[in-house]
């Protein structure tokens, strides 16, 4: 799985693992120049923080905020002192024309399953950007059918301060709807025990996802299918949104 979601390293020994299973981030490469051409910009659900900390490092001189609910992950962000960092969801927080880009990565955005709770974030976002603002994130394809690849087959490891860590992904039941339940198991032969999370994303198609957008006030500039900005096709892995306030 590319880039995933941060709520599932959330405990403390995995925030520190994070960055080491996504250092393979080509969204980074598509994200940094929309942040270095933004004066204010959020991050919701930065993790680590890594994309902020890159347009730091990259000379970007305005307004770097991040928002994450997680704890652990934000004392891995906190390296760079030079970012105001929010520890929360788009819930807990009311900023008002404060920003000129906000931004999703990681297949954040799918986080959001429910119907109020896709409504409620997206008129924060709306809310928090200045008129003309852009909202910028992505959301896998479901016509892809990523999660088929989500097995034990699929593994990902990597050697973290000298130990060997591996992450298995199992998809919980049969995918019928939009809504996709897995788990995340977490080893290492120098652990006393795994570490197990659970989660459900959910795979909004174009349609749904345009009129989500239409109703809470955004204007669609731009969607791509890949981070190469190919053409959103039913065969693209990713539905990348670049969508304006209106």
């Amino acid at each position: 799985m590319n880039a995933t979601p941060d709520r599932y390293f959330a405990e403390p020994r995995l925030a520190e693992l994070y960055d080491s299973f996504s250092w393979h981030r080509r969204d980074f490469d598509f994200y940094l120049p929309l942040l270095m051409s933004a004066e204010r910009v959020l991050d919701v659900g930065c993790g680590t923080g890594e994309l902020l900390h890159l347009a730091r490092e990259a000379g970007h001189g305005g307004q770097l905020c991040g928002l994450d609910p997680a704890e652990a992950m934000l004392e891995q962000a906190r390296r760079r002192s030079d970012v105001e960092w929010f520890r929360g969801d788009l819930s807990t927080v009311d900023w008002s024309g404060a920003f000129d880009l906000v931004v999703m990565t990681g297949h954040a955005f799918q986080v959001l399953v429910g119907d109020d709770e896709l409504r409620d974030a997206l008129r924060a976002i709306h809310r928090a950007l200045a008129a003309g603002g852009r909202f910028a994130f992505e959301t896998r394809n479901p016509l892809a059918r990523a999660w088929e690849h989500w097995t034990p087959e699929h593994a990902s490891e990597v050697v973290f301060r000298g130990s060997l860590v591996r992450m298995e992904t199992r998809v919980e039941t049969p995918v019928t709807g939009e809504r996709v339940s897995f788990t995340h198991t977490f080893s290492s032969p120098d652990w006393d025990g795994a570490e197990t999370s659970r989660s459900t994303l959910r795979f909004l198609n174009v349609e749904s996802l345009t009129a989500l957008l239409t109703e809470s006030g955004f204007v669609i500039e731009e969607q791509f299918g890949d981070w190469e900005r190919q053409p959103l096709s039913e065969a693209s892995p990713e539905i990348i949104t670049i969508a304006r306030r209106g």
